[in-house]
């Protein structure tokens, strides 16, 4: 039975990307947050030292990953977890589409969305035929209750950050009905005006990870999109009950991959390096998208600005891209996003700059 889909709401920019990439100097993407930036090179290293090897990788991922995030979440969040408790994902995106099927959501269960929000949330509620509610709320309202809370701070699209003690009522009001919380942690190193908090911490979770799920991607600060690395992590049971699933299925991380994250979760300097890098384009392109007219919501971490013109989102894509510049609108991310587009940092410092030119132009 073909599961209802929405359509893949980048087709849809089709008309406006090609509208500026007919700019004579050529298009700015801030469509998409892909990393633009070479792979690091101890990353690269770990990786090609690990060719040669033949063998089927485990699906639980070596000892030396498990250990190497389990340190790297203590290092640079506060966050405590066993080894045994990390898995490794396909990227980020594979897990998130594929975890309510892998934790027996079904149809007629709740899953509980932000109001704007990461399409993929409801694409993998669609896919097990769940209810979607999407809600800011820390209890989800009326009779029916969820199976599965997603968050996400700081936020795709909006880089807003949750306090602590709102991610702390999810929490309690999740386990009080029974519900997986999943936190969308994939931006969570790329703090600027507000620091944000993983759902492991213990101000969040009470010193307990039942119930909950924290997913990492070393997409955005290792430059690893294209390798296709992230991981879960959080309560051991849960945990346990994926990785049986995902055993059978053959979601496995490539090994050389694995040993690549190793060296990713190892190193903080190229991580620091990097989001150096995003906070001078921030620095340059915040002030021209306000020079140019546009007010800036929340924004306060993570890879985009949350920009608006007061005005439709598509028409302020389309007086974009007559400059070249590409953006992706608000209601990619929930209807509540039809007057702001987002604006990616992940384009070349040159790219950048010709961007905050054309702005003031």
């Amino acid at each position: 039975m073909k599961a209802d889909l929405p359509d893949f709401p980048w087709d849809s920019l089709a008309d406006a990307g090609a509208r500026a990439r007919a700019h004579p100097d050529g298009v700015v993407n801030l469509s998409i947050g892909t990393p633009v930036d070479p792979v690091p090179d101890v990353i690269q290293e770990a990786l090609t030292g690990a060719a040669w090897i033949p063998g089927y990788p485990t699906t639980h991922g070596t000892p030396a990953l498990r250990e190497a995030a389990a340190g790297a979440l203590a290092r640079r969040h506060g966050v405590l977890v066993a080894p045994e408790a990390v898995l490794p994902t396909i990227g980020s995106k594979e897990l998130v589409a594929w975890l309510p099927t892998l934790l027996g959501v079904g149809a007629g269960d709740l899953v509980v969305i932000p109001p704007l929000a990461y399409p993929t949330y409801e694409v993998g509620a669609r896919l097990v035929g769940a209810d979607i509610l999407r809600t800011d709320s820390t209890v989800a309202a009326g009779p029916a209750r969820p199976a599965l809370v997603w968050v996400n701070s700081p936020s795709n699209p909006t880089g807003r950050v949750l306090p602590p003690e709102h991610l702390r009522k999810v929490v309690e009001g999740a386990r009080s009905c029974g519900a997986v919380v999943a936190s969308d942690e994939c931006y969570l190193a790329l703090d600027w005006s507000e620091s944000p908090v993983s759902i492991l911490h213990p101000t969040v979770s009470g010193g307990s990870h039942e119930g909950l799920l924290a997913v990492h991607s070393l997409s955005k600060t290792s430059c690893l999109a294209g390798y296709r690395a992230g991981f879960v992590t959080g309560d051991p049971t849960l945990v346990t009950q994926l990785l049986a699933i995902r055993k059978h299925a053959g979601m496995m991380v490539p090994h050389p991959v694995q040993t690549a994250m190793t060296a990713a979760l190892s190193d903080d300097a190229h991580v620091a390096e990097q989001k150096a890098r995003y906070a001078a384009r921030r620095a340059i392109l915040r002030p021209a998208l306000e020079g140019a007219g546009f007010k800036i919501d929340y924004s306060d971490a993570g890879l985009y600005l949350w920009a608006t013109r007061d005005e439709d989102a598509w028409t302020t894509v389309d007086w974009l891209a007559t400059r070249g510049i590409l953006v992706a609108p608000g209601t990619f991310y929930g209807p509540s996003g039809d007057k702001h587009v987002r604006v990616a940092l992940t384009a070349t410092d040159e790219r950048i700059e010709t961007a905050a030119q054309r702005l003031a132009a």
